[in-house]
C-alpha cells in the first residue's frame, strides 16, 4: 500500500486542521461535519492536483506528503485562495478555516499509523499559523525555488514541543498581483493501491521525479545575473573550471554540520581526481560558507566559470540532497537534482552526484577514471560517520581538537580496519601533533605518538590516499631523506592534480633541496587552485630564498594581514628585511614574533635554533640566519649562574651511560655513550645514527653525528639539576635542554 512504500522516506510533509472546530460542532454538529468533510475533499483535490498524496484525512485534520516543496507550497496557497473565495458564497457563519503547516523530515508507518519527525514538526508548524494561513520550516523556504511569487515573513526560531533545537519558521502568502503556478502536465497521483492504473502512475512519476526537476530549471528559474570575464581576478582555466560551495545543513539537528560539510568535501574531491576539470580546493570553497553568496561575485573573485550549490538534509538513516549547477558566465542553469538515499548508500549517491556533473559539463573520463573508484572508501556507514566527526575537529588544527579527533578517527578503524583515510588522517593528527609538541595534550608520550603514527601511516598506504603520501614526505623530509620525500609528494599529485596540499608539499621540498625556483612554481599552482588559501608563507619562502627580498618582503606583508595570529610570518619577514637592510621593520617584526612565541617556547628566539632547520645544503640556512642576524635576533641567553659540571665530573659520567633527552622539542632520544668515545643514538621518531664524543678539559662535552647535525660536531656545557642535567650550547647562546642518566648501555639500540 502506499503507506508501506513511504515508511521511513524523508519527504515533504502537509498538515493542515480547522481552526476553531469546537465552536463550529457546537453551532450545529451535521453541518459542521459535512462542511469540514466537504473542505478537505477540496483540498484532497488541490493536493492530488499538485502530485501530492493524502497520508490521513481524520476528523478535523489532514496529513498529505510531497516530493518538492514547490508542490506543498502551491497546494496549499491555491486551496487557501479559493477556499476563502468559497466561504465568503456561504450565507451562515458556519465556515471552517484552515490553518496549514509544511515541514521536511522522515515519515514512518507503525501499525497503520503515520508519524516521524516531519509529521511531529508540521503539526507543531500549523498551529503557529494564523486561520487562512500557512507557515513552513527553514527546510522548505531554502528548498522551494527562487521564481515563486511568494512573499515570507520571518517568524524567528521558534521552540516546538518534542524537538530538542529551535526551528526558524516563515509566515508564506502569494505576492499581491501574481498568481499561483499551475501544476505540472503530465503527472497523475497516484489516487488508489487498487486502481488499475496503478503501474502507470508509478512509471509516470518516476519520470516527473527524474526529468521534472531539470525542466523546471531549464525553463522557469530566471537567471543569475552573469560574471564577467573582464572582471575576474584570474584567467579561466582552459579546460571547465568549478567551485562547489559550502552545502547548507537543512537538518533540524545543528550538529549535524559535520555531516553537511563532510558531503560537500567529498564531492569536491571526487571532482578534483577528474583530470579534464578544474577544481577550486576546499579552503576556498569554505571560504563562502555561512555568506549570502552571489554567483557572479564568486565566480569573478576565484576566477572560475562553473558555481555548484546545494543542501543536505539527514533524517536518522536518510538523507536528501538537493544540488544545482550554474554557468556563470551566461546566469543560467546547466543542471540541478534532488536525491533521495539512505545513508548505507551514501557512497553511491556522492558517485552518481559527481558522474551527474562530469556529464553535464561534457568531460570525458580516461580510462582509469573510469575503472576507478571515486576514493578509497569504506563500506561501513557508522565507519564514515565516525570519520567525518574525527575530520571535522582535525580541521580546527588546536591541540584540543586534535585530542578530540583521535577517538573518532580510532573508532572509524576499529568499525573498518581497511579504512585508508581514516588510518591516513590519525597519522596525520599523531605526526603534527608531535610537530607541534602536543603529544601531551593527547595523554601520551611523544614516543607514543611516533609508535602511532607510524603505524597509522603503515595501514593506510596500503589503500593509499593524497593526505598519506603527503604525510609520507614529511616523514622522509623529517630524515633528511629529500628523494624519497620528492616521490611521495609526487604520488600525491598524481593521485589527486587538483588538491594543493600536494603542489606545497612539492614546492617546500624543492626549496629545501636548494631549488627554489621549481618550488615557487608548483607553489604558485597551488595558489591558483585555492585562491583564499594562506600560501603566500611558502610563496615568500620561495622567493626568499631565490633572493628577491623585495618580493618576498611584499609577499610576507600581505601574509601578515591575511593571517596575523601566524608568528612565522613575522619571523620570515624580518628575515626578508635584514637582508634589505631596512633595520628598524626588520626588528619590529622580530619583536612581534617573539612576543608570540613566547608562551611556547618560554624563551625569547635566538640564531642557535636555526641549527634544527633542516635544509640539504648549508646555503640556504646561512641565507636565513644572515638576515635574522641583521635583523636584531639575538644569540642566545645568558649563561645560569650557578656552577657547571667539571671535565673530572663528566668523565665519570658518560662512559657506558644512557642520557635520555627530554628538551623544548620533546624527547629527542636515547644516547648511547660507549666506553672507547664512540656514540649511538635512536630518536624519537624511530631514526638511528652513530658518531663520537670527547670531554675537553675546559668542562666542555663535545660530540659529532655522522649525518645528524650536518656532520658538524657541537660542544655543551652542563648543570646538575635535581634528578637530571640541564645542557647549554658551550657559547652560552642558549639552553638545549635537560636530561637523565641511566646506568648502563641497553642491549638493543
Amino acid at each position: 500500500m502506499a503507506k508501506d512504500r513511504l515508511s521511513g522516506k524523508l519527504a515533504v510533509i502537509l498538515h493542515a486542521d480547522v481552526a476553531g472546530s469546537t465552536e463550529l460542532v457546537q453551532q450545529d454538529k451535521e453541518l459542521a461535519h459535512e462542511r469540514i468533510q466537504d473542505t478537505f475533499q477540496r483540498f484532497r483535490d488541490t493536493i492530488e492536483k499538485y502530485q501530492g498524496h493524502v497520508l490521513e484525512l481524520r476528523g478535523d485534520a489532514l496529513l498529505a506528503e510531497f516530493e518538492h516543496a514547490s508542490d506543498a507550497v502551491s497546494a496549499a496557497l491555491s486551496f487557501q485562495i479559493n477556499h476563502a473565495g468559497y466561504n465568503s458564497e456561504v450565507n451562515d457563519d458556519l465556515c471552517p478555516t484552515i490553518r496549514v503547516g509544511i515541514a521536511m523530515g522522515e515519515v514512518v508507518i507503525a501499525d497503520d499509523t503515520v508519524t516521524g519527525t516531519g509529521v511531529v514538526q508540521a503539526q507543531r508548524v500549523e498551529q503557529l499559523a494564523a486561520p487562512g494561513g500557512v507557515c513552513i520550516t527553514a527546510a522548505i523556504q531554502e528548498d522551494i525555488p527562487k521564481r515563486m511569487p511568494v512573499d515570507l515573513d520571518n517568524l524567528g526560531e521558534k521552540s516546538l514541543k518534542g524537538f530538542d533545537f529551535p526551528v526558524r519558521v516563515f509566515r508564506i502568502k502569494l505576492r499581491s498581483g501574481e498568481s499561483i503556478p499551475p501544476p505540472q502536465e503530465g503527472s497523475q497521483p497516484e489516487v488508489s493501491p487498487k486502481t488499475p492504473n496503478l503501474i502507470a502512475g508509478i512509471i509516470v512519476i518516476a519520470l516527473v521525479i527524474a526529468g521534472g526537476t531539470v525542466y523546471w530549471f531549464k525553463t522557469q528559474v530566471p537567471r543569475e545575473e552573469p560574471a564577467s570575464i573582464e572582471s575576474m581576478a584570474y584567467p579561466l582555466p582552459d579546460k571547465p573550471s568549478i567551485v562547489v560551495l559550502p552545502f547548507t545543513n537543512l537538518s533540524d539537528d545543528p550538529k549535524q554540520e559535520y555531516f553537511t560539510d563532510g558531503m560537500t568535501e567529498d564531492l569536491i574531491t571526487d571532482l578534483a581526481k577528474v583530470s579534464g576539470l578544474f577544481v577550486i580546493a576546499r579552503n576556498s570553497s569554505f571560504a563562502y560558507k555561512g555568506k549570502s553568496v552571489i554567483v557572479r561575485q564568486v565566480a569573478e573573485e576565484l576566477g572560475v566559470r562553473y558555481v555548484m550549490e546545494g543542501s543536505v538534509r539527514r533524517a536518522g538513516n536518510q538523507v536528501r540532497i538537493n544540488a544545482q549547477l550554474i554557468d556563470s558566465t551566461t546566469g543560467g542553469h546547466v543542471w540541478a537534482e534532488r536525491y533521495d538515499s539512505s545513508l548505507k548508500d551514501v557512497f553511491a549517491l556522492q558517485d552518481k552526484i559527481s558522474r551527474n556533473i562530469v556529464t553535464a559539463l561534457a568531460v570525458n573520463l580516461t580510462a582509469g577514471e573510469r575503472d576507478r573508484n571515486a576514493r578509497e572508501e569504506t563500506d561501513s556507514p557508522e565507519a564514515y560517520d565516525a570519520f567525518l566527526r574525527g575530520w571535522a575537529h582535525y580541521l580546527l588544527h588546536t591541540p584540543e581538537d586534535y585530542a578530540k579527533a583521535i577517538p573518532y578517527l580510532e573508532n572509524a578503524t576499529k568499525l573498518d580496519p581497511n579504512y585508508g583515510r581514516a588510518h591516513a588522517t590519525l597519522a596525520a593528527v599523531y605526526w603534527e601533533g608531535l610537530d607541534s609538541l602536543w603529544a601531551k595534550s593527547f595523554g601520551m608520550s611523544n614516543n607514543e605518538a611516533y609508535d602511532k603514527a607510524k603505524h597509522h601511516l603503515e595501514k593506510a598506504l596500503i589503500h593509499p590516499t593524497p593526505l598519506a603520501y603527503r604525510m609520507a614526505a614529511k616523514v622522509h623530509d623529517h630524515g633528511g631523506r629529500w628523494d624519497d620525500a620528492m616521490v611521495e609528494a609526487k604520488r600525491a599529485i598524481a593521485l589527486d592534480t587538483n588538491n594543493p596540499n600536494g603542489y606545497v608539499a612539492m614546492g617546500r621540498l624543492l626549496v629545501k633541496v636548494g631549488q627554489p625556483a621549481e618550488g615557487l612554481e608548483f607553489i604558485e599552482t597551488a595558489m591558483r587552485l585555492d585562491p583564499r588559501s594562506d600560501y603566500l608563507y611558502r610563496q615568500g619562502d620561495a622567493q626568499f630564498h631565490l633572493e628577491r627580498y623585495d618580493e618576498a618582503a611584499a609577499t610576507l606583508l600581505r601574509a601578515t594581514k591575511r593571517n596575523p595570529g601566524d608568528e612565522w610570518n613575522f619571523f620570515l619577514l624580518a628575515a626578508a628585511y635584514g637582508q634589505l637592510g631596512r633595520e628598524q621593520e626588520a626588528r619590529s617584526a622580530i619583536e612581534t614574533f617573539n612576543n608570540m612565541r613566547l608562551e611556547a617556547l618560554q624563551r625569547p628566539y635566538t640564531l642557535a635554533d636555526i641549527d634544527y632547520w633542516t635544509f640539504k645544503q648549508s646555503a640556504e640556512r646561512e641565507r636565513l640566519r644572515e638576515g635574522l642576524r641583521k635583523a636584531g635576533l639575538r644569540g642566545g641567553e645568558t649563561v645560569p649562574q650557578f656552577k657547571s659540571l667539571t671535565s673530572v665530573v663528566l668523565k665519570s659520567l658518560f662512559p657506558g651511560n644512557t642520557a635520555t633527552g627530554d628538551t623544548e622539542f620533546g624527547d629527542r632520544g636515547h644516547i648511547y655513550h660507549l666506553p672507547d668515545g664512540k656514540l649511538s643514538i635512536r630518536t624519537f621518531n624511530g631514526q638511528t645514527d652513530q658518531g663520537t664524543w670527547e670531554i675537553i678539559d675546559d668542562g666542555q662535552f663535545c660530540r659529532q653525528w655522522n649525518n645528524f647535525g650536518d656532520g658538524k660536531q657541537t660542544c655543551f656545557i652542563f648543570f646538575a639539576k635535581t634528578g637530571e642535567y640541564e645542557y647549554w650550547h658551550a657559547d652560552g647562546s642558549r639552553m638545549l635542554g635537560t636530561f637523565k642518566l641511566r646506568l648502563g648501555n641497553p642491549e638493543n639500540l
